[in-house]
């Protein structure tokens, strides 16, 4: 999977997350380069998941 696929597919994932979880800002979802872990950990902090129970949230989507 390219960098290309991956924007894509982490649009539609945001996109699903914000739906689920209201309190999600664009700013919470921004994903960028070397940043997955910043992202991670502000995402661990505002929802009261563990770092495993949000890869699972988000391989579900």
């Amino acid at each position: 999977m390219n960098a290309t696929e991956v924007k894509g597919n982490w649009n539609d994932q945001k996109g699903k997350l914000k739906q689920k979880f209201a309190i999600l800002t664009d700013n919470d979802l921004m994903f960028e380069d070397g940043k997955k872990d910043e992202m991670l950990g502000k995402l661990q902090i505002k929802l009261g998941k563990t770092k495993d129970e949000l890869h699972k949230l988000i391989a579900d989507l």
